[in-house]
């Protein structure tokens, strides 16, 4: 059963073929010029130069553009400029999943793109979105990094992607606004916001809460009237929603972790050599620490502001958590079996 946990809006295919048309490239003076890949390219002297666009949809302060930056930066400076990629923050491309449609047209070059929304397109990826799938951080990260990661990345190229990296996205936490919570036990009773999703319904559901669908820009109205007794989020989203404020009590038990993916278009990379793809693959990983390195940062300065509040923080073992949540794995984990298989080796 395939996993719902989506964001973003579907366009038609009609749609996203006249934002193809339509998008300008990033030429030199003449952006009218442009092709409808989205990427131009010229000859001087003997050297080919090609621009290229990449699409993210968040403002340009945040980790993951400051990772498409560094990316973009380390790729111009190893092929001495022949190849330059412009970043274009705050979804000036379109929403994530037009976005996707039209790299998978070659109408966008690049893209970083939760693997949320590309499990769609790339069913492997939905192994991702399973609640309390990694025993650690370090163990989250040797998966990505390992193996396991690079099978899923380049199991895009069944959709007409090629996966360059992970992001980090941060780990969601349940807080609430009734009393710590260190067990599964302890969540019984509360009504929990979640995400219109039914794999996040019955996570909640199956941990005791009662689960909550309802629209994230009305949970803070709901946690402050009483309406729902908490939700769950990353620690930056708890902290600039100002959830923090009316829902003291924060419980880091990392239920899921779905990553953010930087990828290509197959087009844009079968117009490249060898010897290119390898820089911008290694210019991609590179970058991960640059994006790892901003989210922590904005970790921390969230968690700064909380526990200057006054809220009460409270660890878990994961271990309690992770058997509560095995009839979801049952229901939801069968089709990834051998990749669940793969991460319990990972150590």
């Amino acid at each position: 059963m395939k996993i719902s946990l989506r964001r973003g809006l579907f366009v038609s295919a009609v749609g996203v073929m006249a934002l193809g048309l339509t998008a300008c490239g990033s030429t030199s003076g003449n952006n009218s010029s442009a092709s409808n890949t989205g990427n131009t390219s010229h000859s001087s002297g003997s050297q080919k130069t090609m621009t290229f666009r990449l699409a993210d949809d968040q403002p340009a302060t945040y980790p993951t553009v400051k990772g498409d930056e560094a990316f973009a930066k380390e790729v111009s400076q190893k092929t001495n400029g022949r190849i330059k990629i412009k970043v274009y923050p705050n979804a000036q491309l379109g929403a994530e999943n037009s976005v996707i449609q039209q790299i998978q047209l070659g109408a966008i070059d690049f893209g970083r793109i939760n693997a949320a929304p590309l499990a769609d397109f790339d069913k492997k990826l939905g192994v991702l979105e399973l609640p309390y799938l990694f025993k650690s951080t370090k163990q989250e990260w040797d998966v990505y990094n390992g193996k396991v990661g690079s099978d899923l990345l380049n199991s895009l190229t069944t959709a007409k992607m090629v996966g360059l990296t992970f992001y980090d996205s941060g780990q969601r936490n349940f807080y609430n606004s009734k009393h710590a919570v260190k067990t599964p036990a302890q969540l019984k009773g509360l009504k929990i916001r979640v995400q219109k999703s039914n794999m996040m319904v019955d996570l909640v559901n199956t941990l005791g809460g009662n689960a909550t669908p309802m629209a994230y820009s009305e949970v803070f109205n709901a946690l402050q009237s009483g309406v729902i007794d908490g939700a769950e989020n990353n620690i930056p989203s708890y902290y600039t929603t100002n959830h923090y404020k009316v829902a003291k009590y924060l419980t880091l038990d990392h239920h899921t972790a779905t990553p953010e993916i930087l990828l290509a278009s197959q087009k844009t990379w079968n117009k490249l050599s060898p010897a290119d793809q390898k820089i911008v693959r290694q210019a991609a990983q590179d970058s991960q620490k640059v994006e790892r390195t901003a989210w922590n940062a904005l970790v921390q300065k969230a968690l700064k502001a909380i526990k200057a509040n006054g809220n009460v923080i409270t660890n878990v073992d994961s271990a309690t958590w992770q058997k509560a949540v095995q009839p979801l794995y049952k229901k939801y984990g069968s089709s990834y079996s051998s990749i669940i298989q793969q991460i319990k080796n990972t150590n």
